[in-house]
């Protein structure tokens, strides 16, 4: 995980330092600002691969000049490749210069990465800048309110104060000279996998080699483990890939945590080094104002999800020398939430996966990273890996419904011979994060929003918020301390994240699984 700041043309040097330094978080090894007629870079790095002096950014060379946040997974494909160009370093980002110069645009296409990054030509006099299909890792452009030139940063809060407008960069686009294009369709699907058995061995062979792949480090790595379907099975696969016992790490609330007893169940049936961390609401209330800080957002679900993960990257951060580590997320929108239970057809599930993966960066892989970079450490997403991705896209919906009365039994049925994880971990019915952490956290929140804000201070904030206007007092408790930090960029986030309303026993009020009626065993 890096930090980067990128501006076109001329800036104040020291406006440009004070929004650069917003980024440090995510960066704290090493940083360089490099500025001259081209425009500024700035460059906060977390050193993973070639931790020397090497591998630091921007790359520089008479053609180009890059900086990228990312991983690079063919990186030894590309050095293969062009072995004839002079490499300075290991990193994984140098192979995207002799990329682009054999490739120029095209280039995107060919990365098997987690990755954005931004380019300057130094022939051409163009900017060039990427995001991955599934927008795993954060990038945000827009003008400087001075001239008017594109600036690009790692979060909103490196923009915040030198550009009017602030914006998403799209996930899967390439951005060439102001022109935005699609490189990578990732949610078009373009064949079909209609047999059970060979969606079941791709589900297989297509998770180990997601795990396996994200293994490659030059610093310690970690594992979040809930205790759910999703984080036990990267765990599992790591740790068979792994010689020595892998370090994981749960956390819950003191009181009635879900997640800890079946995390631990897990560790000690895979052998991990597992460490419990607890939480108590003073803890959950002190750190509010600094998640919705790294967030930036105001989203009810991205919060309560992000209260334990924040907690426990703390925890990491203070505790041990781990720098990089795997999580589940990106399972529920290719495998089904527990709303999906209720998808009335195949079409309907697939167009909702869809829509969730497209989403996807503005909520669960947004709360992923920035709940662990605020910690100075790097997310790596084993569901995420793009190949995995688009075979469960194309397996036939039908197969992926509830029909069993098992959610996402294609993914606990491809794993049923392998001996992974004890059978009732297997089929254990699904928890949501902000839910299994302990009921007591959420209830609690809304409780403290309730003593600080009545019915009728959420009616007068419908009138004062006109997008995305609060509901409850804890959505107005939440709102109230983005716009404190980023006032008038409600835009960033396009509405709350709910199941769909649309779909019968959907049309609830709050977007915790709880809400559900066929919620049951899950909070048990």
């Amino acid at each position: 995980m890096c930090g980067f700041l990128f501006v076109e043309g001329q800036i104040d040097d020291q406006k440009f330092l004070r929004a650069f330094n917003k980024l440090q978080h995510r960066g704290p090894d090493q940083s360089k600002v490099v500025s001259d007629k081209w425009g500024t870079f700035g460059f906060h790095r977390l050193s993973i691969m070639d931790t020397s002096e090497h591998g630091m950014q921007p790359f520089d060379t008479e053609d180009v000049r890059l900086v990228c946040n990312g991983e690079i997974y063919n990186d030894q494909l590309f050095r293969q490749r062009y072995k004839d160009y002079p490499y300075i370093s290991g990193s994984d980002c140098e192979s995207l210069i002799p990329l682009y110069l054999d490739e120029k645009v095209e280039m995107a296409k060919e990365l098997d990465a987690e990755f954005v990054f931004v380019l300057y030509d130094k022939k051409s006099k163009r900017v060039i800048a990427a995001r991955d299909p599934i927008g795993i890792r954060p990038m945000f452009y827009g003008r400087l309110k001075e001239t008017g030139k594109y600036a690009f940063a790692s979060e909103v809060k490196g923009l915040q104060d030198i550009c009017d407008d602030v914006k998403v960069f799209p996930p899967g686009q390439i951005f060439v000279d102001g022109v935005f294009s699609d490189y990578a369709k990732l949610t078009e699907v373009t064949y079909q996998i209609d047999d059970q058995n060979e969606a079941l061995a791709k589900i297989r062979s297509g998770l180990f080699a997601g795990v396996k792949k994200r293994l490659i480090s030059d610093v310690p790595i970690g594992y979040l483990l809930s205790g759910g379907l999703d984080s036990s099975l990267v765990c599992a696969i790591a740790q068979r890939h792994t010689a020595q016992p892998i370090d994981t790490f749960a956390i819950g609330m003191a009181k009635d945590a879900i997640d800890l007893k079946y995390a631990k169940q897990v560790a000690d049936f895979i052998g991990s080094r597992h460490h419990e961390v607890t939480m108590t609401m003073d803890d959950v209330l002190a750190a509010v104002e600094d998640v919705i800080y790294h967030l930036e957002t105001f989203d009810i679900t991205t919060i309560r999800a992000s209260m334990g993960m924040y907690l426990i990257c703390k925890y990491i951060r203070e505790n041990t020398s781990i720098k990089v580590l795997l999580t589940g997320e990106i399972s529920d929108e290719i495998f089904g939430y527990k709303y999906t239970d209720f998808a009335p057809s195949g079409k309907e599930f697939q167009e909702e996966s869809l829509k969730r993966l497209r989403e996807l960066h503005v909520y669960d892989v947004l709360r992923a990273d920035r709940c662990i970079a605020a910690w100075s450490l790097e997310a790596r997403v084993p569901f995420g890996d793009l190949a995995f991705v688009k075979d469960v896209l194309a397996i036939k919906p039908e197969l992926k419904m509830n029909t069993t009365g098992k959610g996402k039994f294609l993914l606990r049925e491809a794993f049923a011979k392998d001996a992974l994880l004890p059978e009732s971990i297997l089929w254990r019915e699904k928890a949501a994060f902000s839910d299994a952490v302990g009921h007591s956290m959420v209830d609690e929140l809304k409780k403290y929003a309730d003593s600080l804000y009545s019915t009728d201070d959420v009616i007068k904030a419908q009138t004062k918020y006109q997008h995305c206007p609060p509901h409850t007092p804890e959505a107005l408790f939440y709102r109230e301390v983005f716009e404190k930090h980023y006032p008038k960029r409600e835009a960033l986030i396009p509405g709350f994240w709910m199941p769909n309303a649309n779909w019968p026993n959907c049309a609830v009020d709050d977007p915790s699984a709880r809400a559900l009626s066929n919620y049951g065993d899950s909070g048990k």
